[in-house]
């Protein structure tokens, strides 16, 4: 045992003691990006980048105090940051506190790093397909499931459960987040960000995914685009209006749903965001040669701007008591704000122009711009107007429109993003270098959008520091935050040494012993995370009470602390910081598309993890859940066994309280399967 874990230790790189503190890309670096490690604990003088392979240091250095010393305002954290650009070289490196004999993760120099990483962020579309098998020739062992929901063949009209008359095929789309819900205005925002993600920066985009189509001889995100557009048609009436909503059952697996579906009637809010969506596929597919699909979605995007024109102030609440639709999905999809109803029309209004060279179209769009704030920071969630803003970059670089009004755009934008306390005025104010307004709700996609404004403002008025704070934003998603946690679920396969185990998903509820897939960027950080206000007792029955205390949760930790790798639902109600949502997940891809090679290896080889056990780590204890008897081994750095538990049945609890600060091994087995896992501990 012990020279089998001794090798173990030197695969994962214990020769020196890992540091929590210690943080960087854990993925890696492009060969000629900016690239800095950020220690959040009193460092010693001489830093060194290591050669993984060889043992030997190829650069040596000091790291430099953040802020005067001054405490991190979103971490709470005191900051050194330590300067490697000049290390080139494809290969595996980290980090080393020589002084101290602290090292941090390892990580990859290449310039196909995040090649891989983008693959699996795309394939979490395929996982949140609806009205599909998902067989494991694709989505592997762990995650095959049958045909689910069928019934949205049969889909009935909220109002009129009992009228089969009103029965539409609905089949397909995405479920939206971590409910099984689809909504049609964020569809076509997500179909929007896929097609000019991809138009952006075609080339690293391949045909390999390991979804049903790879293979065809088509970009897979193109054919993942194509299934949202698919359904989206599919919600379009006969006079060109758009159903605004429809609401699934819940279960898991999805396979096991046989609760009926239902949809909600049309509205502007979802007409005009299908125009868009209708009218942006058109003019791309139309480029590609695709011209009879090109033509279907023209005359779907017409039909629908003349619906909407006609009946601007159709609004439709879902789940609402006042416009009895209580319980039919979970988010209201309607457009409440008048900010973001301006932008809906008008983007539907430009997208149109596009295809069809309207000029009334242009001249709605130009003459209503003025109606929007620049870089303005609020909506309903507290997150900054992104759509908006990248609404004024696709104007600004487009061939149409007036040069005055462009002109006029431009030296306001360039005032807004360069105004202290936000974007560029406030970058060089965090200390993780990653700075963000307010960390609420969905504070990972703030973080993917920030980097997507640096790098479009670069475009528009280029600077060399634009693309490397850009990137510094994708650096933080991928470990470069106080957590020193990958925000995206199980990617240790993909080169990650600490990623999340546990996202706040229907299908990988807590119930359902079901680890998430790889690649699903969850909400992130919540500085408004708690409990629900039931608690700690007066949730009702006793039982209900007791689930206050089921596990500790982040409170009163600074902004970007408040955050927990965890997925239980009321009242801990952690949807507030660990659900995903495929907006989420569409910022993220396009930031990392921005910095991915266009293909090849990496220098690192692909490890099988495998997938027999949960492990949910809280303060003070471990939870293994399994499905046959368990045995727990936990080891220090240096290979000392330090507790060793064995379970009869599938669930055990290891106690953690004894257990100092730190970093340790956790290897699980029931007999015929062993997963290591490395855990930190704090006091």
């Amino acid at each position: 045992m012990r020279p089998f874990f001794l090798l173990l230790l030197a695969t994962f790189g214990f020769s020196q003691t890992l540091s929590d503190f210690i943080v960087i890309d854990q993925f890696g670096y492009r060969e000629q990006a900016k690239k800095t490690a950020v220690i959040s604990r009193n460092p010693g003088t001489n830093f060194q980048v290591i050669n993984e392979a060889s043992g030997n240091a190829v650069f040596s250095g000091t790291p430099i105090v953040f802020n005067s010393g001054e405490t991190d305002a979103a971490s709470g954290d005191k900051i050194w940051h330590f300067d490697f650009s000049s290390v080139t070289t494809p290969g595996r490196y980290y980090i080393l506190d020589q002084t101290n004999n602290l090292r941090s993760f390892p990580f990859s120099i290449a310039n196909n790093v995040y090649n891989d990483v983008l693959k699996a962020a795309v394939k979490m579309l395929y996982y949140q397909r609806a009205g599909t098998n998902k067989p494991a020739q694709y989505a592997g062992e762990t995650w095959a499931d049958g045909f689910n929901f069928s019934q949205d063949e049969y889909t009935r009209l909220f109002s009129a459960k009992n009228d089969a008359s009103t029965e539409k095929d609905l089949k397909g789309g995405w479920f939206d987040a971590g409910d099984y819900n689809k909504y049609t205005k964020w569809t076509a925002d997500y179909i929007e960000t896929m097609l000019f993600t991809f138009e952006e920066n075609p080339e690293v985009f391949s045909d390999d995914y390991g979804i049903p189509e790879s293979g065809n001889g088509v970009p897979d995100i193109l054919d993942e685009a194509k299934w949202g557009i698919d359904w989206l048609l599919k919600m379009q009436n006969a006079d060109g209006s758009v159903l605004s909503v429809q609401g699934l059952g819940t279960g898991s697996p999805p396979s096991s749903v046989t609760k009926p579906s239902y949809y909600g009637p049309a509205s502007a809010t979802a007409t005009f965001g299908a125009v868009k969506a209708f009218a942006i596929a058109s003019r791309f597919f139309n480029s590609r040669g695709e011209t009879d699909y090109a033509e279907i979605l023209k005359t779907a995007a017409i039909k629908a701007w003349n619906w909407g024109v006609a009946h601007p102030d159709s609004i439709f609440h879902n789940n609402s008591e006042d416009q009895g639709s209580k319980d039919l999905a979970a988010g209201d999809q309607e457009l409440s704000d008048a900010w973001d109803r301006v932008e809906n029309y008008i983007n539907a209004a430009f997208s149109l122009y596009e295809i069809t060279g309207a000029d009334s179209l242009l001249e709605i769009f130009e003459n209503n711009l003025s109606e929007l704030p620049l870089y303005a920071w609020g909506n309903v969630m507290q997150q900054y107007r992104h759509t908006q803003h990248m609404l004024y970059m696709r104007y600004l670089n487009s061939q149409h429109g007036s040069a005055s009004v462009k002109s006029n755009m431009k030296n306001k934008l360039g005032i807004a993003f360069e105004k202290s306390g936000d974007f560029l005025g406030a970058y060089q104010s965090d200390g993780y270098r990653a700075f963000i307004y307010s960390y609420q709700w969905g504070s990972n996609k703030v973080k993917a959008d920030y980097g997507i404004t640096f790098y479009k403002w670069n475009i528009v008025n280029p600077s060399a520091d634009y693309k490397d704070i850009a990137e510094d934003y994708l650096h933080y998603i991928h470990g470069v935050n106080p957590l020193n946690t990958v925000y995206l679920s199980n990617m240790e396969s993909y080169g990650a040494s600490k990623s999340l185990t546990c996202i706040y998903h229907t299908w990988f509820s807590e119930k359902s012993n079901i680890s998430p897939a790889p690649g699903y960027l969850p909400g992130g950080p919540n500085e408004n995370y708690g409990l629900d206000a039931c608690c700690p007792s007066s949730c009702g029955s006793a039982a209900n009470n007791a689930r206050c205390n089921l596990v500790s949760i982040p409170q009163n930790e600074p902004p970007a602390k408040m955050y927990k790798d965890i997925n239980h639902d009321w009242p801990i109600n952690t949807w507030e910081i660990s659900e995903p949502s495929n907006g989420y997940q569409l910022s993220y891809i396009r930031l990392l598309s921005k910095f991915a090679g266009k293909g090849g290896s990496l220098p690192v080889k692909k490890r099988e993890v495998i997938r027999s056990f949960k492990i949910v780590q809280s303060k003070d204890a471990l939870q293994i859940f399994g499905d046959q008897a368990l045995q727990v081994s936990i080891y220090k750095p240096n290979g000392k066994l330090l507790i060793r538990e064995q379970s009869n049945g599938g669930m055990l609890n290891v106690n953690l309280r004894g257990i100092p600060s730190g970093i340790y091994m956790v290897q699980v087995s029931n007999g015929s399967a062993k997963e290591n896992k490395i855990i930190s501990t704090f006091r």
